[in-house]
């Protein structure tokens, strides 16, 4: 079985730490894995959990729930015996990203504090323990399936299997090349942005104005909602000229110089160094794409189409020397899918819906080969508008999966069925090998698994 580690809401994790903090209080317990017990409290709080992010139960949820809390600890007991060591700075960094996310829903450090009613630093140690839970877990499931090796001949005998019904249907896919161009941005408008930013560098370093009070007025950042504090990020995770400003900084009060990424143009504040980690404000301005030099480009591209097709150069060639498009000017113009939810992630393939929807409208009335006129679209890193054009190279229409066309897919669903299994095995020896204790009332349920129930000797029992 797959086991999904639960991100708590923002009202079930308040209410965990409230209650936590309440040690006086009683608890009901619902089971006892070995010398450790399951309440009752935790199981409702997992439970409105689930309601909130509606993922769906096929069952009773005070019997799914606790089993799956259960499961959990015997992971966890197992990452014990293995010594299975977690990486610390992973770890820290994770829990920045998920206090930068209640920052950024909330409003503000203090806000978020107010919200769960227990101090910054507390509610950010629940988060890391958490992900080191959520780590151990990974590395022993790993563990039990990393030598898991599958050949074609075994996934050519396992389609052969599947029952009409348990083949999957596979949406209409695309795949995709693109070439993009930036608009040219006169240098007026350029000089214009950083007169700003100097103007409220100005204002800050007098005193007549707080930095986080611009941001939030100008700031064309997403941070701006927040003062444009940014939250703790490690050096790797800024652009590299944001950096190498970034970690320079050392008075809290001053304002750095006028930095150049990818995004525009940045005035930056230090709020605080922790280790490898910073925490800083920033003021983010673009500058601004007028219609006559998107125009300008729409035309320059139109014409570049013309050359291909009339092949005085290749599309790949195109967008080897004239993309700007950094993620796929190396690629040959080939775009990759980056949902990491989709079944798709990593390759060449996107369903229409997982396309950026100017992408998808162009590609729509394409036939293999073919290539789009050029036309104007969002840049999804960036928030800045450019122009395209795009070529589809393979259209694969909706269909059940075949061998041919879905070897990865089918091979996926094998493997993942075999390491399923492997787990499962493995769970039902170690609920045999642990002592489990379920109390009346928690008892009369159709467990996934068997031996959680067991006689005063000791030998497993069917589930009531």
């Amino acid at each position: 079985m797959n086991i999904k580690h639960i991100f708590l809401s923002l009202s079930a994790i308040a209410v965990t730490l409230t209650v936590s903090a309440q040690n006086n209080i009683a608890e009901e317990v619902a089971w006892v894995i070995g010398d450790e017990p399951i309440y009752k409290s935790e199981i409702e709080k997992t439970y409105q959990d689930y309601l909130q992010e509606r993922i769906p139960l096929s069952g009773d949820p005070y019997c799914i729930i606790p089993e799956q809390i259960a499961i959990n600890r015997l992971f966890l007991h197992q990452a014990e015996l293995d010594t299975v060591e977690v990486q610390e700075s992973m770890v820290q960094q994770q829990a920045d990203s998920r206090m930068n996310m209640l920052i950024a829903d909330l409003g503000s450090r203090e806000k978020v504090e107010q919200y769960f009613r227990q101090p910054f630093s507390e509610i950010r140690e629940y988060f890391a323990s958490n992900m080191r839970d959520q780590s151990k877990i990974g590395q022993v499931r790993h563990s039990l399936v990393k030598n898991v090796k599958i050949t074609p001949s075994d996934v050519r005998r396992y389609y052969e299997t599947l029952s009409k019904d348990s083949i999957p249907l596979v949406p209409l896919e695309v795949e995709v090349q693109i070439v993009t161009l930036n608009p040219l941005i006169p240098r007026e408008e350029v000089d214009n942005v950083k007169a700003r930013l100097r103007e409220y560098t100005d204002r800050i370093n007098r005193g007549e104005s707080e930095f986080s009070t611009l941001a939030i007025l100008y700031s064309e950042a997403p941070e701006a909602i927040r003062g444009g504090e940014t939250g703790f990020m490690g050096r790797g995770t800024l652009a590299p000229e944001y950096a190498a400003v970034a970690f320079n900084l050392n008075d809290t009060k001053k304002v750095s110089k006028i930095v150049e990424t990818e995004y525009g143009y940045h005035i930056i504040q230090l709020i605080e160094k922790r280790g490898d980690r910073i925490n800083t404000r920033h003021i983010l301005l673009r500058p601004k794409v007028a219609d006559k030099d998107l125009i300008d480009a729409v035309n320059r591209l139109d014409s570049i189409r013309s050359d291909i097709e009339d092949k005085k150069f290749t599309f790949e060639e195109a967008a080897r020397y004239i993309s700007q498009d950094k993620d796929t000017r190396y690629s040959r113009g080939v775009m990759l899918n980056s949902e990491d939810r989709s079944r798709n992630y990593g390759t060449t393939r996107f369903e229409m819906s997982e396309l950026p929807q100017e992408v998808a409208r162009a590609v729509a009335g394409l036939q293999p080969g073919e290539i789009s006129k050029a036309f104007i679209m969002k840049d999804p890193k960036r928030d800045r508008d450019i122009v395209a054009i795009v070529k589809l190279t393979n259209r694969i229409d909706a269909h059940t999966a075949n061998l041919a066309e879905d070897f990865q897919l089918i091979k996926s669903m094998y493997q993942e069925s075999v390491e399923n299994k492997m787990v499962s095995d493995w769970l039902e020896k170690k609920i045999s090998e642990t002592s489990v204790r379920i109390e009346d009332g928690w008892r009369g349920c159709d467990f996934q698994h068997k031996g959680w129930i067991k006689a005063k000797s000791g030998e497993n029992l069917a589930n009531d």
